[in-house]
């Protein structure tokens, strides 16, 4: 068995999970995880699989006939002795928050595993609010306590909450 990492990505159309479920199933493949949204008129995918070897020719010959579908094997690197923290941000919206968190996580050595985000209305605050739900690696021996403190250090707005901590 082989695990392919299928992405997606181009203007939304009706059917596009149904045609690439079906070619995975088709070619007795097993869908493993995804992530799959819908922003601005678009669809962006990304799908871990897993297929026979001797069925991953004929899948890859059915998803070329898919548009906007590219196929990638699977490369898993793993940190040793990780630790993950999962964590909610919220605060008030602002240009570069995405690019000053994602720098503070890979400055302390940490991963990012998952990351949405979204910006929601403040009714009663006139700013709109960012808000993002992350997973990220940390490598053995740091304190999730200095990410979280280095975290909500940007601003005195910015709350960082800890899950399954």
């Amino acid at each position: 068995m082989k695990q392919l990492v299928l992405t997606i990505v181009g203007k939304d159309q009706s059917g596009l999970v149904e045609s690439v479920s079906t070619a995975v199933m088709d070619h007795q493949g097993s869908w493993l995880a995804s992530n799959l949204s819908h922003l601005g008129g678009y669809f962006a995918g990304i799908v871990q699989i897993e297929i026979p070897d001797e069925q991953i020719t004929s899948l890859k010959e059915k998803l070329a006939h898919i548009d906007h579908v590219t196929i990638e094997e699977d490369h898993i690197e793993v940190m040793e002795n990780a630790q993950e923290l999962n964590f909610v941000i919220t605060g008030n919206d602002r240009p570069g928050i995405v690019h000053e968190l994602s720098s503070i996580i890979k400055h302390k050595g940490g991963n990012i595993v998952q990351f949405t985000s979204s910006q929601q209305s403040a009714p009663n605050w006139g700013v709109p609010l960012f808000n993002a739900v992350a997973t990220i690696e940390l490598p053995a021996g740091l304190n999730k306590e200095a990410i979280v403190e280095a975290l909500e250090s940007l601003a005195s707005d910015l709350i960082v909450d800890i899950e399954n901590a």
